[in-house]
């Protein structure tokens, strides 16, 4: 796809009917920016116009059309359609638009088409935030200006006018957003991949296929970031159009990112040198390790390696990510509300060195537990479930080698607040009460923020 520049592509959409699905975070500053730029568009959304709380109107008022309730994907009769990140492209009725002639489209894909500046996208499973927001903060400590958005902060689409080529954009992508990418960015890291958004993904290997998309076009100059230690990730390896460099936590690699001796390492043709011991990584965990070899296998020669032992020291983590949210009464209370798959939740059990009181559960993605059930069993003392898969993860540690109710007590409370109460008073001074769901959220909230900031609540009111 032919780069231009944000007025050259405003000014092609001038005159065309524009339409954007999804009044939503990410599309609402795009509709402003394309209504102050003369275009005409038509704002669709399921949701009825009382759901705006004054959203609408405003829109209305810089000339937008709105076509809001359940028939707002009826007659898609534009040239040009931005769709929201969530959405399926082969809906019945975008196909029938695009066999009309419209053009398919989004924030995110007309963002890397403008661009001026270097590009660093993550995408994975499981750390993409994490990763994003280290190497951003590692950016910006070793003094350049960057840019943070895609499926975190905000849409960068309105901020490209101000964008400098000597900047640097940092994309956390989701395979929602990648599924109809055709342009990827300068540096890729693919963190790792496991099962995940099964209810939305037709299948593994179309999830797969999404996030393939991070590097297929890069050109011979692009580099992709790989983990070794993971059996998808690391088969893209050959399909690299640039270069690659992986990082292992469990083996030493004779060119790329690895552990020894309780120090992270990079190793390439030119040399090798310790860069971070894992001792000075304030984050607990193996897998903010992996987070840190993937940030640093992505910004190799730079930044110094003093910024990132100095970062590293001092950086306590993201909202809802393992976050210690109180202690009190000797008991560390931990949200985990990201964790909305089982790969993600046993990332975190596995962070710490004791068995913890573990409240899980939620909306059910239709991924497998089996995995989760035994890690339960090792890692979890008292076990709270809530939410639609509270009965499939019971039965995954009721079936797992090992598994003693004496040992493990389950208890199924469909109140998330009474599940997180009862957890509370299960504890003894000492304990580690951690909400880490293993599911998503939607059987109760918007989103795992939502969810998160609950939790936090009523930990909180705690006395």
């Amino acid at each position: 796809m032919e780069r231009s520049t944000i007025q050259e592509y405003l000014a092609s959409l001038k005159g065309k009917r524009v339409a954007v699905i999804g009044i939503g975070v990410s599309n609402t500053p795009l509709v402003k920016m394309l209504l102050r730029a003369g275009v005409k568009v038509t704002a669709c959304d399921k949701k009825p116009k009382e759901s705006f709380a004054g959203l609408a109107e405003e829109l209305e008022s810089l000339g937008a059309q709105l076509k809001l309730g359940p028939d707002y994907l009826k007659d898609l009769d534009f040239e040009v359609i931005f769709r929201t990140p969530g959405m399926r492209p082969d809906l019945p009725e975008l196909v029938e638009a695009l066999q009309r002639g419209a053009i398919l489209t989004s924030e995110m894909e007309v963002f890397f088409q403008v661009c001026p500046c270097k590009t660093i996208a993550v995408t994975g499973s499981d750390g993409k935030t994490t990763t994003t927001t280290i190497i951003a903060e590692l950016l910006k400590a070793a003094g350049q200006t960057v840019y943070v958005g895609g499926n975190i902060g905000r849409p960068l689409l309105p901020d490209v006018d101000g964008m400098e080529p000597g900047d640097v954009a940092v994309l956390e992508l989701s395979s929602f957003q990648l599924m109809t990418m055709r342009q990827s960015p300068n540096i890729a890291v693919v963190t790792n991949l496991a099962p995940n958004h099964l209810d939305v993904h037709k299948s593994m290997e179309e999830y797969v296929d999404a996030k393939r998309n991070i590097f297929l076009y890069q050109n011979q100059d692009g580099l992709l970031v790989l983990n070794q230690d993971n059996e998808i990730t690391c088969g893209f390896a050959p399909e690299a159009p640039g270069h690659v460099t992986l990082f292992s936590r469990r083996q030493e690699l004779e060119k790329g990112v690895f552990l020894k001796d309780g120090v992270i390492w990079v190793r390439n043709a030119m040399h090798e040198r310790p860069v971070l011991p894992v001792s000075d990584i304030l984050l607990p965990g193996d897998h903010n390790v992996e987070n840190y070899m993937a940030a640093i296998a992505a910004l190799d020669g730079l930044i110094p390696d003093q910024v990132i032992r100095e970062f590293a020291a001092k950086f306590a983590g993201v909202e809802h990510r393992i976050e210690l949210v109180r202690t009190l009464n000797g008991v560390k209370y931990y949200n985990d509300s990201i964790a909305s798959s089982p790969s993600r939740t046993i990332a975190g059990l596995r962070s710490f060195r004791q068995k913890v009181i573990l409240i899980a559960g939620g909306y059910d993605k239709h991924i497998p537990f089996d995995v989760l059930g035994p890690e339960i069993t090792e890692h979890v003392k008292e076990l709270f479930l809530t939410g639609d898969t509270a009965a499939k993860i019971r039965s995954a540690v009721e079936q797992a080698p090992g598994y003693s109710p004496a040992q493990l007590p389950i208890t199924v409370i469909d109140d998330f607040e009474e599940a997180v109460l009862a957890a509370h008073r299960a504890a003894k001074p000492g304990d580690v009460v951690i909400l880490s769901p293993a599911c998503a959220s939607f059987d109760k909230f918007k989103n795992f923020m939502e969810r998160g900031a609950a939790f936090k609540k009523i930990i909180y009111g705690l006395s």
